[in-house]
């Protein structure tokens, strides 16, 4: 039978667009423009899946979808909103929703997922508490921070090991604490360890913990930062810089759901959520036999990659907004960004990414006593940062720069995003790694994806190219023209 969705939405264009595409797909559809009438339908026993605007004129999805879910629990709800945040996605899943789309969305997109929902109409409705609803952990409009949302949302009542990759500063210790926090293990502890902080001898001790007199200064017994996040979750970040004894060690807990101590004898059984973090190309350690391959399939369950702030330069005025709050909050005047200081910010490469937009919104509203903060406070800022690289008038980088220049400039931003601080170990390492990416997807754009032309103009093997756009995960452009 021919199944039935149920659209409601106040918006009369969405309405008559979704109309014609499910008609198309073979549903059958009924259209409203308020809750009333969907509710109505939903009692009567009518539809096979409900397809809804978060915002109507009568009332709110998110209020509505409690009383769906008791009435008939097993009805799918496809919940779409304007209001496209982490909490909109998490209250999503919370309420019952069985997926959530930001506006404006993908027609094929939802036409597949309706297809899967219908297959396999079921979703286990999360609990969230009252009090974090208000919360903002993650913060982004863009079409990159709402993959993340959504992938978030469907972990968050699950076990599921994460693996969380992306550039230094892209924010992976915030999106582990908010999978922590909003999720079922919200009640335990979060526990996290950097392992390039930590002397690599001390690592297992760290981790699993030591018995009196295991090692010389052992004097006494020392639980371990799994005995610590018992319960709860333990985020692992840098995983790439885990030495090769304690990556088999860590192997033993993810096999068989237990460790032991060092210089200890009895297994110790261990409920914890491992979600590790790095920057570093595990797959490259793994072809120098510097990381276990099958430790690597282990943690990688569910791959989540953070894109660098470049790429989502759309978020960077709600980024703004949110880190003066956090200042003005800790006692600092209040602040406004003009708007092409703001224009210039999007234009700016972000080397050192969420972290260093952070520092630099916090020490414009701490040292800088005027109301407005225009575009020329950010030139002299950025130029300060970066004191051989001009910037023009549309943000960009002017004059002309040999690719050691480029590179010197930009490590000078990076290291000054740290502060007083240093970046993490295996900087020599990271730098090749990262610079890979952007070099072979500049020589495939030029050469429109004619790998061939692309491989002859990097001076690679075609195979080698071939592997490195695999292992990197470059998405290869292409062009009808193209061989």
């Amino acid at each position: 039978m021919t199944a039935t969705i149920l659209v409601a939405d106040d918006d009369a264009a969405i309405r008559t667009v979704l109309n014609q595409a499910l008609t198309r797909a073979g549903y059958e559809v009924r259209i409203t423009s308020n809750a009333a009438t969907l509710w109505r339908w939903i009692s009567a026993g009518e539809g096979d899946l409900v397809v809804t605007d978060v915002v109507m004129p009568d009332e709110n999805a998110f209020d509505l979808l409690p009383r769906i879910k008791k009435a008939r629990p097993e009805l799918p709800v496809l919940v779409m909103s304007a209001q496209n945040t982490f909490m909109t996605a998490i209250k999503a899943s919370e309420k019952g929703a069985y997926d959530y789309l930001p506006k404006p969305f993908d027609l094929t997109e939802l036409i597949a997922i309706i297809g899967r929902a219908l297959a396999e109409p079921k979703r286990k409705p999360a609990r969230l508490d009252d009090d974090m609803q208000d919360g903002m952990p993650l913060v982004g409009r863009s079409a990159a921070m709402q993959e993340i949302y959504r992938v978030l949302a469907r972990l968050m009542q699950t076990d599921l090991t994460l693996m969380i990759t992306g550039e230094s500063g892209t924010g992976k210790e915030l999106v582990a604490r908010a999978l922590h926090d909003y999720g079922k293990r919200r009640n335990g502890p979060f526990v996290a360890i950097n392992m390039a902080a930590i002397p690599r001898d001390l690592i297992e001790s760290e981790l699993f913990g030591h018995e009196k007199g295991a090692f010389t200064g052992a004097q006494n017994r020392s639980t371990g930062r799994f005995e610590q996040a018992e319960g709860g979750t333990l985020f692992l970040d840098e995983i790439g810089d885990m030495p090769m004894d304690a990556q088999t060690r860590l192997l033993r807990v993810l096999q068989q759901g237990e460790y032991t101590t060092v210089g200890g004898r009895t297994p110790i059984r261990t409920d914890v959520r491992i979600v590790a973090a790095t920057n570093k190309d595990l797959k490259h350690l793994i072809n120098q036999g510097l990381f276990r391959e099958d430790l690597y399939y282990r943690l990688n369950v569910v791959p989540l990659r953070l894109p660098p702030l470049r790429d989502r330069a759309e978020d960077i005025p709600d980024l703004v907004r949110h880190f003066m709050q956090m200042a003005e909050k800790e006692g600092l005047d209040a602040k406004r960004f003009d708007n092409e200081a703001l224009d210039l910010m999007k234009a700016y490469a972000w080397p050192g990414n969420v972290r260093e937009l952070e520092n630099l919104v916090r020490r414009l509203m701490a040292l800088y006593p005027q109301d407005v903060i225009t575009r020329e406070i950010i030139e002299a800022e950025l130029r300060s940062d970066m004191p051989d690289s001009p910037i023009d008038k549309m943000g960009a980088r002017t004059g002309s720069l040999t690719i050691a220049q480029a590179v010197e400039e930009n490590m000078r931003s990076y290291f000054a995003s740290f502060g007083d601080g240093l970046p993490p170990p295996g900087l020599y390492d990271r730098v090749l790694t990262e610079m890979e990416y952007p070099l072979i997807l500049a020589a495939l754009t030029a050469t429109r994806g004619n790998q061939i032309k692309a491989a002859d103009l990097l001076g690679l093997n075609r195979n080698t190219l071939r592997k490195k756009i695999r292992e990197l995960g470059v998405s290869v452009y292409r062009s009808s023209r193209s061989a």
